[in-house]
């Protein structure tokens, strides 16, 4: 097994720096709302966060889209200057440039399988001060509609006694996501919503099924926001509309049971 790299935070910077270059070149109005529910008390000098321990955040991201972590991202970076570390599935991790890339931006390895050893490296960055950036439906809805949650943001948070953030991101599925390719026509001027809701606070001795569910509420009323705001008016049947919306998404019943049949493959694939 190749030696772990050290982490270098320019690595985590030239990603960001693509990434926004990326946005410009493709003319991608990114509108956010609710930036004032972000922390109001973070130490920045130029281009660096002060990391201080206790003050960390899990930063729970609706995932309709392969792109949606990206806009999180750069928004959390452009606000608070953070690099989110992420959690990475074991097979994309595979991939030795994907590996590297773990290594140099302190992302967490998740085998899907077999999470505990990620939640236990997790639970100890948001003690650190890091902020971990988590996709709490575990995949890629293909309703457009937020998912039952996996309670492991919950747990993370109420253990490590730091807040959890909720982003919704709308429009970035229109990009790239399951059964639609990345194109320059899918991309081009095509505008991606953000909203951050209220930051929950959970306790240590919270019921934590219920404040999943108070996750889950508070991720769909920020994508019922989103799209209520978004500046593209859909034509009845789009597919990148959820049914309820009249779209042609794919069925919540539906969903499921594909759902059921990806998490017996993670048993496999880590």
């Amino acid at each position: 097994m190749p030696a772990k790299r050290n982490p270098n935070k320019f690595v985590y910077r030239g990603i960001v720096f693509t990434g926004l270059a990326a946005r410009s070149l493709f003319r991608i109005p990114v509108i956010p709302s609710g930036l004032e529910n972000l922390p109001a008390d973070e130490e920045i000098r130029g281009l660096n966060r002060t990391r201080v321990p206790g003050k960390g955040a899990v930063v729970a991201i609706t995932h309709f889209g392969y792109l949606d972590f990206a806009f999180a991202e750069l928004l959390m970076w452009r606000k608070l200057k953070v690099h989110m570390r992420f959690l990475v599935t074991k097979k994309a991790a595979k991939k030795k440039f994907v590996k590297a890339v773990c290594d140099w931006c302190e992302h967490v390895v998740v085998d899907r399988a077999d999470g505990a050893a990620a939640y236990r490296e997790s639970v100890e960055k948001l003690r650190a001060g890091h902020y971990l950036a988590v996709l709490p439906e575990a995949g890629v809805s293909r309703s457009f509609t937020v998912r039952q949650l996996k309670t492991g943001a919950v747990r993370m948070a109420a253990e490590a006694g730091v807040p959890i953030i909720p982003v919704s991101i709308w429009g970035a599925h229109r990009m790239k996501t399951r059964a639609h390719g990345l194109s320059l026509k899918s991309v081009w001027k095509t505008p991606v919503r953000v909203h951050v809701s209220e930051m929950i606070r959970v306790d240590a001795d919270a019921d934590v099924v219920k404040e999943t569910r108070r996750l889950q509420d508070e991720l769909q009323a920020g994508i019922d926001h989103c799209i209520d705001t978004y500046p593209v008016t859909a034509e009845p049947g789009a597919w990148w509309m959820p049914r309820s919306r009249g779209g042609s998404a794919m069925g919540v019943e539906e969903q499921q049971v594909l759902d059921a049949a990806d998490r017996e493959k993670y048993k496999i694939t880590g």
